[in-house]
Order: structure tokens, then sequence, then C-alpha cells
């Protein structure tokens, strides 16, 4: 018989609550079956890097939205808006349209 491991979904940083235990975030990022490796020898330099999250004591895990960012940005996928929210530049807004139904 198969391993009940190897029938389970794999686990997803989506699945995760907003706080997850290390073991947690090991499996959605690399599966179950490489969790402990990971852990093992990824974790211990991952946690020195600068932007990976620490372990919040309050609630008990790290924040899965800032590792997720954190992975974003060392795969390069992180999204790079054009403006910063709140930071649109006005002056380059269309105007004359708006004067025109004005009249």
């Amino acid at each position: 018989m198969g391993s009940r491991a190897a029938t389970e979904t794999p686990l997803r940083l989506d699945d995760l609550p907003m706080f997850a235990t290390d073991q947690e975030l090991a499996q959605a990022i690399v599966g179950r079956e490489n969790a402990e490796r990971w852990m093992r020898d990824r974790l211990p330099t991952l946690s020195s890097r600068p932007g990976f999250p620490a372990v919040d004591d309050f609630h008990g895990g790290r924040p899965v939205a800032l590792v997720r960012r954190f992975y974003e940005g060392y795969l390069g996928i992180a999204q790079s808006p054009l403006a910063a929210p709140g930071r649109a530049d006005a002056s380059e807004w269309k105007t004359k349209s708006r004067s025109r139904h004005q009249a």
C-alpha cells in the first residue's frame, strides 16, 4: 500500500493560515518529502537574510504573506507597480475631455 503522504494534496502557501509554523511553510514551499531537509539545511540561511520574516512569538509562526513576498523578490517575480499606491502623478491625467463635456 502507498503512503498516506503520497496521496494527499500538496500543501500550498494559499492553504496556510495568516501565520504558519516553519514545518507548514516548508511543506508548502518544497513539498512534504523535502520539508525536513529544507528546515535543516535552508531555513537557517534564509532566517538570516534581510527580508525573510522572523517568527512572530505572539502568533506562533511566520507571517505567510511576508514569506510569499520574500520569495517573489528572491525569484524575481515581484510585481513592480508603475507608481506606489497613493503616489499617482495628477499632472499626467487627461483633462481635455472633462472640459469639453462641461461646455
